[in-house]
């Protein structure tokens, strides 16, 4: 089943993001698999056909990832991480066409976006009418999209060939992890784990994760995050004629 019946006791956590990540039901702990193993990355997209919420590796630190139109995973998503459901989460892609699909970029221009995807962006603009899942995001009309810089997400995106949301591999307010061993006190709330190794080099300044940038008003783009590619990413849009409003 797309959307497992395990997940009904989700919604009566929701609206406490305190505490839900401590007292919703463990699983069986999830299974660690190398990326580098043989179809990893089949196996990756069957448990996100299948409902689960999975750990993958990005092009920054590790994220926790579902299917963003299947409501029950976007609900588990939120109950593991812990998190209010009016702060948003983004969405993992594989081409600048699927950024167009499920986003409304006609005002950019695909040198732009081609010069800003694939890395270590993440782009918000408006929702189109596809993404249509209620629970995903529901205070906002925007969403955030990321095209990594990582040959294993990237080969997932490929073959789920839907919209996957991405959200750091942590419960709320804590660090950003850069290795599956940080995460290890969420293994049994996860479909699986994919282990990519340490991410980023390690370095602690690399936690940040990704640039967030808002670029859904026409001519004009604002900073949501500086994330570790701030100043190649601001150059790109001054470049590009875009100007800054904060």
């Amino acid at each position: 089943m797309i959307c497992s019946k395990r997940l009904k006791f989700i919604s009566s956590f929701l609206c406490r993001p305190k505490t839900v990540s401590v007292k919703m039901k463990i699983d069986k702990m999830a299974e660690v698999i190398k990326c580098s193993e043989e179809k990893a990355y089949a196996k990756a997209a069957q448990f996100l056909e299948d409902g689960h919420v999975i750990a993958v590796p990005t092009d920054t630190i590790y994220g926790l990832a579902c299917s963003a139109n299947c409501p029950q995973a976007i609900k588990k998503l939120y109950a593991i991480k812990g998190r209010d459901s009016a702060k948003p989460v983004a969405i993992c892609v594989t081409y600048i066409e699927d950024v167009r699909k499920w986003g409304n970029a006609e005002h950019l221009s695909d040198d732009l976006l081609h010069t800003l995807l694939p890395g270590p962006v993440t782009v918000v603009l408006e929702k189109t009418r596809h993404l249509d899942n209620p629970f995903l995001n529901p205070k906002t009309i925007k969403i955030g999209i990321r095209i990594p810089q990582n040959l294993f997400i990237n080969k997932v995106t490929k073959i789920f060939d839907k919209p996957i949301a991405l959200t750091s591999a942590n419960f709320s307010n804590e660090p950003s992890t850069l290795s599956v061993k940080e995460f290890e006190h969420l293994y049994g709330h996860l479909g699986a784990v994919f282990d990519g190794g340490v991410l980023s080099e390690g370095l602690e300044r690399n936690r940040t994760g990704s640039t967030v940038v808002d670029l859904s008003n026409i001519g004009t783009y604002t900073i949501i995050r500086k994330g570790i590619s701030y100043d190649k990413i601001v150059t790109v849009l001054e470049d590009n004629g875009l100007r800054s409003i904060e």
